[in-house]
């Protein structure tokens, strides 16, 4: 994918109606809590992507308007209240530590 601004709204744009359509499913599932539900793994990497992309287009020096780098700094933001989502690593579940396991499990 090319670097460009073009193609971060577009990933912004499909994250903003992803998380629209996630809390749909989770009042349609009883309204559990956004952090309860499985779906919120997927989420969280997918911002952690639309962040790092934002951060490599800011240094590629490709005159990014300041309107789209207020957007870059709100989900900056946003991502670090939900990085404990962020997929830890691929280690399958009989190399984890109880603590890994726990918290992909959310005990």
């Amino acid at each position: 994918m090319t670097m460009t601004v073009q193609n971060y709204v577009k990933l912004a744009n499909f994250y903003n109606e992803m998380t629209r359509v996630l809390s749909a499913i989770c009042v349609e599932k009883g309204g559990i809590a956004l952090e309860n539900y499985v779906g919120r793994f997927f989420a969280a990497d997918c911002l952690e992507y639309i962040v790092e992309y934002g951060k490599r287009l800011k240094k590629s020096g490709a005159g990014v308007p300041k309107e789209i780098v207020d957007a870059m700094d709100l989900f900056e933001k946003r991502f670090e209240s939900v990085k404990s989502f962020v997929t830890p690593n691929q280690k399958p579940i009989y190399e984890m530590t109880l603590e890994e396991f726990e918290k992909i499990m959310n005990i």
